[in-house]
C-alpha cells in the first residue's frame, strides 16, 4: 500500500478502495463560524449521506449539513467487503418479541428488494463502482458447517424468514457459480451484488452536493444534542440532527458503551490473470462465504482481485479504535491461509492490501433506527458489520421520519428499536476477546473431530440471541 505523511497517503492506507481512487482525495472545507440548516448530519458514511440523499430527493429546498471528522468514506463506508446484500443486521427473535414474525418477514424482504434500490440509485446517478449482482454463495466445507447450514435454511423456510429464490444448490449448480474447494453443500441467494465501496461513497457524496446538500469535512462533532451540533470552530443549528457515526459513537461523550467495537479484517491479491478466472469460473458480482463460526467472505473486485475477508483482532482496553489495530499478523495469516484452502488456483497470487476497521455491535446484535419528532433528534447504526444494505435503509427511514411521511418503511421492527448499553470495562473487553477466542477455537475442533462444537454455548450471554 502506498506510505507517507501525506493528508492523501493517510486515507488511502485505510484499505484497499481507498488506495485506488483516481481521485486527489483533497479535504473538502471544513465548517468556519456558525451556521444554520434544515438538517444536520453527523458522519459523512453510507447512513450518513444515504439520509441526505433521500432527504434532497423528497424536500430539494431543505438546507441540509453533513458534519464529517475525516472525509467522505473514511470508516467502515470506504473499508468494507463491498456486499451488497439480503439479510437483517440483527436477530429475528429480538424484533419479533415487540413485534410478530410478520414484521420479521416484511424487514427480511425489504433487505432484498434494497439490493435492487440501490442498484438503481447507482445507475441514476452514474455512480462508477462496478456494481454488478450476481448473487451471494455461502459454501459448508465440513460436516459441522452443512448441519448448521441445513438447521439455518430449514429453520427460516418453516417461518418464512428468507428471500423469494434463496434455495440449496447441488454441486454442479455450485460449480458453474464458482469453484470452491472442499465444497460438501451450499445455498445460494440472487440477492447479492459487489461493488467497490469507496468508489460508491464518494460518488454519492457527489450525488448529495448536486442536489445542494453541503459537505463538511474535517469537522469534529464535539457536542451533539437536539437542535445543535457544536465543532471545534462553528456550530450548526438544526431542527432536525441525525448522527450517523456507526462505531465511532463510542468515542462521543457518554457513549463509549452504546456498541462493541469490533474490528474485521481484509485482504487482496495483485489483479488475477484470465487463466486463473477460468480455473475458478467465478464471476464479478457473485460473492462467497463460508459457514465457519469466524466466517469469511469475498468478492472478485471490479479489477480482477480476490477480496476476502474475516472477523479478527479485538479491541485493545485503553484504545477501543485504534488504526494500529487495522492490521493484525495472525489474521493475515489466517485469511491467506483461507484464501489458499478455498480457491487454491490464486496460490500463487501476491497479496498486494492488508486493512480494517472498527465495526459496531449493540448489545443484542440488532440495528436500530430512532428519531424523536418532538427533538429533532434521529439516530441510525448497530449493523455488527453488515451494514451495506441497512444503511440504505436506514437512510430512507430517516428522511421519511424527518419529513413526517406514514411509509412502509416506517414501520418495520427496527424502527424504535433500542438496545441497552454494554456492560462496563473491562467486562465488555473480555467479552471481545472470548468471541474471537472461542470461536476460534470451535473452528479448529470442528475441521478436527466434524462434530459441531458445543463450546460456542459458553458465548450465548454476549452472542446474537438465537
Amino acid at each position: 500500500m502506498t506510505t507517507g505523511a501525506s493528508p492523501a497517503s493517510k486515507y488511502r492506507d485505510r484499505s484497499l478502495w481507498l488506495d485506488q481512487l483516481d481521485e486527489p482525495l483533497t479535504v473538502r472545507p471544513s465548517l468556519e463560524g456558525d451556521t444554520t440548516a434544515d438538517v444536520a448530519i453527523i458522519g459523512a458514511g453510507m447512513t450518513g449521506l444515504w439520509t441526505a440523499y433521500y432527504l434532497s430527493v423528497h424536500q430539494p429546498d431543505l438546507r441540509i449539513a453533513v458534519l464529517e471528522r475525516e472525509i467522505a468514506g473514511f470508516g467502515a463506508s470506504g473499508r468494507n467487503g463491498g456486499w451488497v446484500g439480503a439479510g437483517i443486521a440483527g436477530s429475528a427473535s429480538v424484533y419479533a418479541k415487540r413485534h410478530d414474525q410478520d414484521a420479521v418477514r416484511r424487514a427480511i424482504l425489504e433487505t432484498c428488494t434494497t439490493v435492487d434500490e440501490i442498484g438503481r440509485v447507482i445507475a441514476e446517478e452514474g455512480i462508477d463502482c462496478g456494481f454488478a449482482k450476481e448473487g451471494s454463495l455461502a459454501v459448508a466445507t465440513s460436516a459441522p458447517q452443512e448441519r448448521r447450514m441445513m438447521q439455518g435454511f430449514s429453520a427460516a423456510t418453516r417461518v418464512g424468514t428468507h428471500c423469494p429464490g434463496d434455495r440449496v444448490v447441488d454441486r454442479a449448480e455450485s460449480e458453474r457459480l464458482v469453484h470452491v474447494e472442499g465444497w460438501k453443500s451450499a445455498l445460494y441467494t440472487p440477492h447479492c451484488a459487489g461493488m467497490d465501496p469507496a468508489r460508491f461513497i464518494r460518488g454519492l457524496a457527489r450525488a448529495c452536493e448536486s442536489r445542494g446538500v453541503v459537505i463538511y469535512e474535517g469537522t469534529e462533532a464535539i457536542e451533539v444534542a437536539p437542535g445543535v451540533v457544536r465543532s471545534p470552530h462553528g456550530s450548526v443549528k438544526s431542527d432536525a440532527v441525525i448522527r450517523a457515526t456507526e462505531a465511532y459513537t463510542t468515542q462521543l461523550p457518554g457513549k463509549s458503551r452504546s456498541y462493541l467495537p469490533l474490528t474485521s479484517l481484509m485482504i487482496a491479491t495483485e489483479p488475477l490473470p484470465a487463466d486463473v478466472w477460468e480455473e475458478l469460473g467465478w464471476a464479478r458480482g457473485l460473492t462467497v462465504r463460508d459457514f465457519k463460526h469466524l466466517f469469511f467472505y469475498a468478492q472478485r473486485t471490479p479489477d480482477d482481485r480476490i477480496a476476502i475477508g474475516g472477523r479478527g483482532a479485538p479491541y485493545t482496553l485503553r484504545h477501543p479504535i485504534d488504526q494500529r489495530r487495522e492490521r493484525d499478523t495472525e489474521v493475515r495469516a489466517r485469511l491467506i491461509a483461507t484464501l489458499h484452502a478455498a480457491f487454491p488456483a490464486a496460490r500463487e497470487a501476491a497479496i498486494t492490501h492488508h486493512w480494517g476497521g472498527p465495526l459496531g455491535v449493540p448489545r443484542d446484535w440488532s440495528m436500530g433506527i430512532n428519531y424523536d419528532q418532538r427533538t429533532g433528534f434521529g439516530t441510525a447504526g448497530g449493523y455488527s458489520g453488515h451494514g451495506v444494505t441497512a444503511a440504505n435503509i436506514s437512510g430512507r427511514t430517516l428522511a421519511d421520519l424527518v419529513l413526517r411521511r406514514n411509509t412502509d418503511l416506517t414501520h418495520l421492527p427496527w424502527v424504535g428499536h433500542r438496545s441497552r448499553n454494554w456492560e462496563p470495562e473491562p467486562l465488555r473487553f473480555l467479552a471481545s476477546s472470548a468471541i474471537v477466542k472461542v470461536l476460534s477455537s470451535a473452528d479448529h475442533y470442528e475441521e478436527r473431530t466434524q462434530r459441531n462444537a458445543k463450546r460456542t454455548t459458553l458465548l450465548a450471554p454476549v452472542m446474537p440471541p438465537s
